[in-house]
């Protein structure tokens, strides 16, 4: 017959592609999302406050 481990090469292989899979998948429909809300409105608005914050707070170092 035929030798028994040639069967579990062929699982870990299946297991191996299935995650592979699943992987390729999951990155698929991250960049998707990204592509479809990139940031929201909010998120910027909240980046573009700290930025000028921290703007401020440097200014505010200089003249001390």
């Amino acid at each position: 017959g035929e030798p028994k481990d040639a069967d579990m090469d062929s699982v870990i292989n299946l297991n191996r592609f299935r995650k592979a899979k699943q992987r390729a998948e999951k990155d698929r429909r991250a960049a998707e999302n990204r592509a479809t809300f990139g940031r929201s409105k909010a998120e910027r608005r909240t980046t573009e406050a700290e930025r000028q914050r921290r703007e401020r707070d440097l200014d505010n170092q200089r003249l001390e």
